[in-house]
């Protein structure tokens, strides 16, 4: 393309301070360096990662944020022969440079070179920033920077894609989607006709709840302290519901008397303590897999009685729902292509990018799932 190798000029969506509006400017964009590609953003979406860190009083400002997206590769840097000029691609928050101990293992995603910083606001090649104004340096959010309509990233931190996908509909599955769809499919693994409990019914938990319908699952229990989000989660295979503020006993408890002894999986997509424990606790002896998805907080202490372990319940973790970026995205975005994977239901609002500041007052009233921001109009 002509502007392979050079600055681009083009508008993002900065982020100057904490917590203050994003206000949208002209940005340079240098051309990418060795193992780096430029990418021209078509569609991106509002994940909470963004908004966490965003309001968080981080000394990395000012900051381009957003890593949910889908574009087309407009340039490569030097040594780049996996990508393209043209081709159609997801960002990742996290990366897979193929060539670590992680990358070449089949039971890891976490990737030793390019696995998720949120304090890093520069390239990890010579670290600098691609953006700027005035000269002046605008940070990177984790290796993405999608709140712009060009950005640069590692190469190991996009999965190239079938160009036929509609990337206003693939580009959520480049974060929370993917991260509960494979929470389920990959970790908890439900056998058909098997019950799921699935706490907390945001992003997260409605794909964990999809991945149990697309699984087979014959039970899918919601679990939320907010009811209003029952009906809608009926939409990705939930069958029955429990608010733990409806009753006097521990919801494991609660669990447990309508599943004859326990679930057969759980996905906790909360981040709560609590939540994790009472996902461990409510699986049933003997087979029972309770999955962590949420993150908790840094001080928080997963306590529970060592018999739970013994009497053969297993617990385990995940991140990013072990999906391997650049290897395994692609084939989730084919699940998508072949109606296996319902996808537009995530998608409940759309903005033009000059309006992203809506997409963060939605989310912040709790109204939706996953907003759209459209980079062109």
């Amino acid at each position: 393309m002509e502007t392979a190798g050079k600055v681009i000029k083009c508008k993002a969506a900065v982020a100057w301070e904490a917590g203050k509006p994003l206000s949208i400017e002209e940005v340079e964009v240098a051309p990418p360096q060795a193992m780096e590609v430029r990418v021209k953003i078509l569609y991106t979406s509002l994940c909470h990662t963004d908004v966490y860190f965003w309001e968080a009083k981080t000394p990395v400002f000012p900051r381009i944020f957003g890593h949910e997206a889908g574009g087309i590769i407009e340039s490569v840097g030097e040594g780049v022969t996996d990508v393209a000029p043209g081709d159609h691609v997801l960002p990742v928050f996290t990366g897979e440079c193929k060539e670590c101990p992680h990358c070449k293992s089949a039971e890891s995603n976490m990737c030793d070179l390019l696995r998720i910083n949120t304090d890093r606001g520069v390239m990890i090649g010579d670290g600098k920033s691609r953006f700027s104004i005035n000269g002046k340096p605008i940070y990177h959010f984790v290796g993405t920077s999608t709140f712009s309509e060009y950005t640069v990233m590692h190469v190991g931190c996009v999965a190239k894609i079938n160009p036929e996908a509609p990337l206003d509909k693939v580009c959520i599955l480049s974060c929370g989607i993917s991260t509960g769809l494979g929470a389920t499919i990959n970790v908890a693994k439900p056998p058909k006709g098997s019950t799921v409990a699935i706490f907390g019914l945001g992003a997260v938990g409605l794909a964990a709840a999809e991945g149990a319908r697309i699984a087979g699952a014959s039970r899918i229990i919601g679990v939320d302290l907010n009811p209003s989000r029952f009906e809608e989660a009926r939409k990705f295979g939930c069958t029955e519901f429990v608010n733990p503020k409806d009753h006097n006993k521990p919801v494991q408890q609660v669990l447990a008397e309508m599943t004859n002894g326990g679930v057969d999986r759980s996905v906790e997509c909360t981040g709560n303590i609590n939540a994790m424990i009472q996902a461990f606790e409510c699986v049933h002896d003997g087979w029972g897999v309770a999955v962590l998805v949420g993150v908790p907080h840094k001080d928080a202490e997963f306590k529970t009685h060592p018999m739970n372990f013994l009497n053969e319940r297993t617990l385990k973790g995940t991140f990013f729902g072990n999906y391997k970026p650049r290897t395994d995205l692609p084939n989730v975005v084919e699940l998508y292509m072949k109606k296996e994977l319902e996808v537009e239901k995530f998608i409940t609002h759309s903005v033009p990018f000059a309006e992203i500041n809506k997409a963060f007052d939605l989310m912040a009233k709790g109204e939706g799932i996953r907003c759209i921001i459209r980079m062109e109009n």
